[in-house]
């Protein structure tokens, strides 16, 4: 069993992370779903947008894990709801996108309002990067719901958006 750091991190603190672990695993499932439906829409772009989204909720989910094995803590997998595989529209997908990035950021905030009161400062500075990724991801997300809102009902526009979020190459970390 690896050494484990001093002061690193809080029992409170490694459940908290544990359970984000689950959060991002099941983040990562849900656009791994919002994929699938793109790709039954024949919207590729979509599609592979969601598949790169996916990507990164698995990359931070690691992150997490890795964080608590790094410091000598206990890692607890926990099991996955079944994620939504039906959507009323594009336009939907990504609005129920937005809110779960929303909920994402609430529970990273309030792992972070507990390692500032448990004075668990490793944990503060490694969730920096994440309070900053979901500026991010909750930016991106928005900016693709104001392009689809701008669109309207234009199924031209649809298809431009879908061709450009196609292009998307994988995120630098």
């Amino acid at each position: 069993m690896p050494t484990k750091v001093e002061g690193l991190p809080t029992k409170a603190v490694q459940a908290a992370i544990n359970d984000q672990i689950a959060k991002e695993f099941y983040a990562s499932y849900l656009y791994l779903s919002m994929a699938a439906w793109f790709e039954e829409q024949n919207l590729p772009g979509f599609a592979k947008w969601m598949r790169h989204q996916h990507d990164e909720e698995r990359e931070h989910a690691m992150r997490f894990f890795d964080y608590l094995i790094d410091a000598g803590a206990r890692v607890r997998l926990q099991g996955l709801d079944e994620p939504p595989a039906d959507f009323k529209g594009p336009l939907h997908v990504m609005e129920a996108s937005l809110a779960h990035e929303k909920k994402v950021t609430a529970s990273i905030r309030t792992i972070y309002e507990l390692a500032v009161k448990d004075k668990d400062y490793a944990t503060q500075l490694m969730l920096q990067w994440f309070i900053k990724e979901q500026q991010e991801e909750e930016k991106s997300v928005g900016d693709v719901i104001a392009r689809m809102k701008l669109a309207g009902d234009s199924s031209a526009a649809l298809l431009f958006l879908d061709n450009q979020l196609g292009q998307r190459g994988p995120a630098a970390e």
